[in-house]
């Protein structure tokens, strides 16, 4: 069970089940978004070559 609560105005209560199939695809997804991260970080601090230099 999952509460989240902020003053007195905002009370919110889930419930969350699991299946081991739900935690594989979770994983699969969480790791597709770090991988991805991981490439465009390196796209974006990739050095240029020599030929397209200033």
């Amino acid at each position: 069970m999952l509460r989240v609560s902020a003053g007195r105005a905002l009370d919110m209560r889930a419930h969350l089940r699991v299946t081991s199939g739900g935690l594989l695809a979770i994983g699969g997804l969480v790791s597709s978004i770090l991988l991805s991260t991981a490439v465009l970080v390196g796209v974006a601090t990739r050095h240029l070559s020599h030929r397209n230099r200033p």
